[in-house]
């Protein structure tokens, strides 16, 4: 636990905050302009059965189910979309929520406090996500051959991966309320 620690100290004297609105900017730029050509782009081949990994849950057959749905073309798509699209968006949505929640808990949160390290939630996701599109997109690749450990623990990262993006969000959210907390909070007179 010291090395969460240590590392979520760093964080919170190295994040400034033009490098936290550099992170807010490229991740609204990224969501306004690239998502919504990506979710044109998949369109194609979800319009008849869509994308299990975008659900909290599901089960392998869900993910052979729409292998076989999508056909060639389909998965073809979508795994050039894991590795193409699906490489950047992680580290787009990683960094900008690592560096807010690094930013707003280090003015919430005391110096040695342990809220501080809920700034490397982020990384968990980012991981399993990458987790995830290993998985799915080698069952896609491989499909109509099985991948059967793939297939069973690609459910398992995304319900993790959407737990943790959630988790972020949360505690960005009350980060920004205790930061403004703490800023408002009257500072007791010094003695002397």
């Amino acid at each position: 636990m010291k090395l969460v620690e240590r590392v979520a100290a760093r964080l919170a004297h190295g994040v400034r905050g033009w490098v936290a609105m550099g992170a807010v900017v490229l991740f609204a730029l990224f969501t306004a302009v690239v998502l919504p050509a990506q979710a044109e782009a998949a369109a194609f081949y979800t319009v008849r059965y869509g994308a299990p990994d975008t659900s909290v849950w599901y089960f392998p057959e869900d993910l052979y189910a729409a292998a076989e749905a999508w056909g060639r073309d389909g998965r073809a798509a979508y795994v050039h979309a894991r590795v193409t699209f699906d490489v950047i968006w992680p580290l787009v949505y990683g960094a900008f929520l690592l560096t807010a929640l690094a930013w707003v808990w280090a003015r919430g949160a005391a110096s040695g406090s342990r809220w501080r390290g809920v700034a490397l939630l982020p990384v968990v996701a980012v991981a399993l996500d990458y987790a995830e599109n290993t998985c799915t997109a080698t069952v896609m690749a491989r499909y109509p051959a099985r991948t059967p450990v793939l297939a069973e623990l690609a459910p398992f990262f995304t319900a993790g991966k959407w737990l943790a993006l959630s988790a972020s969000f949360v505690l960005l959210a009350i980060g920004v309320i205790v930061a403004l907390a703490a800023r408002w909070r009257p500072r007791s007179p010094r003695p002397g």
